[in-house]
């Protein structure tokens, strides 16, 4: 579920290559799955219809909330509007718009899996062990970075990201990103935990799905509600970890030069012209 939802993202901001990627979706969500379930004849064509389906959804539906989105976004840049509230509205409908795609997708991807055979589901949960002992392995030599080092990897990483939106950074910025970085705190072993928290309870599914009426309702309510199988500590880091991030947004908007505002709307309109394309 995460790897699909994750390609619909990458249209939305994936820059020229986006009409390309979504006039291929089928290729490249077939790409992902290899690593996880190999699909029968009988399956792959039922998959074939349901992803017509949710793309004309997509293209029909939620592609016009994106363009309505980001031309507000637009002239809140052109307006000096992007205060604190204003970049916490934006994030919080980015949110809404990765919801929508979940829920629509989840009681169909329910469906879908009750087809899987046992070989399948037990390839499927091997491949996601897998997975999850490669990040942990990659989490854990990140944890024995030294604070310095772990700091000045963050740093990097949000230097890199503002810089891709706004071109090269000032001294000033540079600065106050210095200056949050060491706040934020580590959660990858919480996203690790979360991770096994949520495929172990998919997995007792899967195992008693035989004896169940309920097993899509079931999944359904799964997939659509990640938030059930994080921990408290981990909803309350992440919440954190945002309410700084905004703090530091709010600050560095106000520096932005005349030259990083129009790199900043050039990103944007490249985005909606995209969005036109796709539209059709």
């Amino acid at each position: 579920m995460r790897k699909w939802l994750c390609i619909f993202i990458v249209l939305l901001c994936g820059g020229c290559s986006s009409k390309l990627a979504y006039d291929n979706l089928d290729w490249l969500i077939y790409w992902y799955m290899d690593d996880y379930v190999e699909l029968k004849d009988r399956q792959e064509a039922l998959f074939d219809k349901k992803l017509d389906s949710w793309i004309d959804w997509h293209r029909s539906e939620e592609l016009s909330k994106y363009q309505q989105q980001l031309q507000q976004l637009q002239q809140h840049i052109k307006n000096d509007a992007l205060d604190r509230q204003t970049i916490a509205w934006h994030l919080e409908k980015g949110k809404n718009h990765i919801d929508a795609i979940r829920n629509k997708l989840a009681p169909e991807l329910a469906q879908l899996a009750s087809r899987l055979d046992d070989e399948q589901v037990i390839y499927l949960f091997a491949a996601l062990e897998r997975e999850n002992e490669e990040e942990e392995e990659s989490i854990r030599e990140r944890l024995e970075e030294s604070k310095e080092e772990r700091i000045e990897d963050l740093v990097d990483d949000i230097e890199d990201e503002f810089e891709d939106r706004l071109g090269d950074l000032t001294d000033q910025q540079e600065q106050i990103i210095a200056r949050y970085a060491p706040q934020f705190e580590r959660s990858g072993m919480h996203w690790i935990a979360y991770r096994r928290d949520i495929q172990n309870a998919a997995r007792r599914l899967f195992i008693t799905r035989s004896s169940s009426d309920t097993f899509v309702q079931d999944l359904t309510y799964l997939l659509e509600n990640p938030d059930d199988y994080r921990s408290d500590e981990y909803l309350k880091l992440r919440e954190e970890n945002r309410q700084r991030y905004l703090d530091m947004a709010a600050e560095l908007v106000p520096t932005m030069t005349n030259e990083q505002k129009d790199h900043l709307l050039d990103k944007v309109d490249g985005w909606l012209e995209d969005i036109s394309s796709l539209k059709g």
